[in-house]
């Protein structure tokens, strides 16, 4: 899992659906902690915590890691590497976490 994990991680970072995740991530937590008037927005705040950061980035990464654990799955399938690696001596969950970790 560990080599299924690092080869999904490279491939990720090495395309651009790696660099926009990252974008959308940044202009997203950037929205809620600068823009929007809520309660996280650290210019109505008064103060720059860390709190917000970490009460909004779980609900982002909710939306953005099965979205692209579902790319990579899909890619695997497009190419044809699907067979290649249900063939191999690993559980489909170890597949789909090293997948989803990446």
């Amino acid at each position: 899992m560990y080599v299924l994990f690092i080869k999904e991680l490279n491939s990720f970072l090495s395309s651009l659906m790696g660099y926009i995740t990252i974008i959308v991530f940044l202009a997203v937590m950037g929205l809620f902690l600068w823009v929007l008037p809520m309660e996280f927005n650290v210019i109505d705040f008064g103060y720059a915590g860390i709190d917000g950061l970490f009460m909004i980035a779980p609900w982002v990464f909710l939306f953005l890691i099965p979205a692209i654990t579902m790319k990579m799955l899909a890619e695997e399938r497009k190419n044809g590497t699907i067979e290649l690696l249900l063939t191999k001596p690993l559980s489909d969950i170890s597949i789909i976490m090293a997948k989803f970790l990446a």
